[in-house]
């Protein structure tokens, strides 16, 4: 066991490390001679953000940096839930990078495989860290639970934004139902996935994120009112949320020793 947690405090910088820096030269070297959101644009469709939500990214990679760096202290060698998300994670990282050749690939069926896989890799370290249900010392909570919370929430609405790109790439015409009213149900859902994930986790991080997309589409999509009307309302009310969540916090147990 000794060994295992051993191996794990190394392979997940690891794991961080090569996942970011794919990430960083595909788009910088152009793989297959797109930028990601190159290819976003070529098939439009009303549940993408405006651009500079993206910057989240930066965000997710720097809690992801600060996550790997603090699991490999040695105070952290035993801790159990972070043995429990060592493989999940490694599998988030590799889904992360093959969701991203698929897609700089066009290969839009495999990469909505991959970006499945990933958001369920995320639900399972968000659920075995015990984000919302598991009372931690304040450092677990801002290295482990705040960064899983906030990637989990950027993937949730990735995932519905990869299906709608799909669809769209294919053609579908959405059983005759306008894109604009696909839309308007789509934010509602996420607007229930927000709710019940403020019900039962209280996870100020995750909802934030939504509330951040949701204003970016409120952005993007302000020449057409009930896709714009629809997601701002979607953003305060998440918004409330996620500061109600932050108010009502149990609180955290002493700092474990770094």
């Amino acid at each position: 066991m000794g060994r295992n947690q051993m191996f794990r405090q190394v392979v997940v910088p690891l794991a961080t490390a090569v996942t970011i820096v794919f990430n960083v030269l595909a788009n910088a070297l152009r793989l297959n001679g797109f930028g990601t959101g190159e290819i976003s644009d070529r098939f439009p469709n009303l549940f993408v953000p405006a651009g500079y939500v993206f910057a989240i990214w930066f965000i997710i990679y720097v809690g992801l940096i600060a996550y790997s760096v603090w699991q490999a202290q040695p105070a952290q060698l035993n801790n159990p839930r972070l043995q429990a998300i060592a493989l999940p994670y490694m599998l988030s990282c590799v889904a992360n990078i093959g969701w991203l050749i698929c897609f700089h690939f066009l290969q839009f069926g495999a990469s909505m495989l991959l970006m499945i896989a990933l958001l369920l890799a995320l639900i399972t370290c968000y659920v075995r860290l015990g984000v919302g249900r598991t009372q931690v010392a304040s450092n677990e909570r801002w290295f482990a639970h705040v960064p899983f919370g906030i990637y989990l929430g950027w993937i949730t609405v990735a995932t519905v934004a990869n299906a709608t790109q799909l669809l769209v790439s294919i053609g579908w015409d959405g059983f005759g139902i306008s894109q604009e009213v696909w839309t308007v149900i789509m934010i509602a859902v996420g607007t229930v996935i927000a709710l019940l994930m403020f019900i039962t986790r209280r996870d100020a991080a995750y909802l934030f994120v939504l509330a951040w997309a949701f204003a970016g589409i409120g952005v993007k999509q302000a020449a057409i009112p009930p896709v714009a009307t629809t997601a701002w309302v979607a953003s305060a009310l998440i918004g409330v949320l996620a500061v109600i969540s932050i108010i009502r916090r149990p609180p955290a147990l002493a700092t474990q020793p770094a």
